[in-house]
């Protein structure tokens, strides 16, 4: 439990304020922190939750960063954000990361299964953000709730998670 904790810390820590497109480096930095991950002993469903919200986040705001440079393309959000999907899984899956037949929990891949949850709780953070605003009257509940909400959604997810695959 100390390990999931700390790793969570480190992850928060890491985290930065402006969240920037996934290059090459970024990539390799993801792939050592499933490695570290592995090494503390941390699931790969728990590590795949959080660079699944990291993959949506950096693919959404690409896509908003696109909008204020007054470029715009049709499907730009979709795209943006299967574009970092792309360059984060394929050179994950190149280096044997992923695939692996015995990392799998319910038939599926560790990692991708944490992806898609860590993706689909950032993507109800959203969702729950504008509800409460709207109840609000466009105001928010409470301060920084559109960064507390994602946050708090992938570490009970993860917590979830980790307890399953304990």
């Amino acid at each position: 439990m100390i390990k999931m904790i700390l790793l969570i810390i480190v992850f928060l820590l890491a985290m930065p304020a402006k969240v920037m497109a996934v290059c090459p480096v970024c990539t390799i930095a993801i792939g050592a922190g499933v490695g570290l991950s592995r090494y503390f002993g941390i699931d790969d469903t728990v590590t795949g939750i959080w660079i699944g919200g990291l993959i949506l986040s950096s693919g959404l705001w690409f896509s908003n960063w696109l909008k204020h440079k007054n470029i715009f393309v049709k499907n730009q959000t979709i795209l943006s954000v299967i574009g970092f999907y792309l360059l984060t899984l394929v050179p994950l899956y190149m280096s044997n990361v992923l695939g692996h037949y015995l990392n799998t929990l319910w038939g599926v891949d560790k990692l991708i299964l944490g992806i898609a949850t860590g993706s689909a709780m950032f993507l109800a953070s959203i969702g729950l953000d504008k509800y409460l605003r709207i109840k609000k009257q466009g105001k928010v509940l409470f301060y920084y709730q559109r960064v507390i909400l994602p946050v708090f959604l992938l570490i009970i997810s993860s917590l979830i998670f980790y307890f399953i695959t304990k």
